[in-house]
């Protein structure tokens, strides 16, 4: 199998793990914001500070208003919340919201995907 063949495959097995947990709704950039900041969460429910998320190398190229443009949309679906009790700027990563999603994607008494 060449590389690009490779590659292909690895693209097409990311796109059903994104559409498994209903990250295929985000656009690219809200889902590359909300990867970086589960990225940086070293435990559910841990506090990530916004300056972490932007510094994070994946969102490099990504333009400042969009970056906040995104932050926003995320925590409007509600995959980011503002941290209780902590300063502005602070958010905690919603897996469980993900989870929630692929569920009612799937239906009632569906069997989780991998299954």
């Amino acid at each position: 199998m060449d590389r690009l063949s490779s590659i292909f495959e690895l693209r097409e097995m990311l796109g059903q793990l994104e559409r498994d947990v209903g990250l295929d709704r985000l656009s690219r950039i809200e889902r590359d914001v909300l990867l970086a900041a589960h990225s940086l969460a070293p435990a559910p429910g841990s506090v990530v500070n916004s300056d972490q998320i932007r510094a994070h190398p994946m969102l490099a190229a990504v333009t400042q208003a969009t970056y906040y443009r995104a932050l926003r949309s995320l925590l409007s679906a509600g995959f980011l919340e503002r941290a209780q009790g902590s300063k502005a700027k602070s958010y905690t990563v919603r897996s469980d919201r993900m989870e929630q999603t692929a569920t009612a994607r799937q239906g009632p008494g569906a069997a989780p995907a991998g299954d």
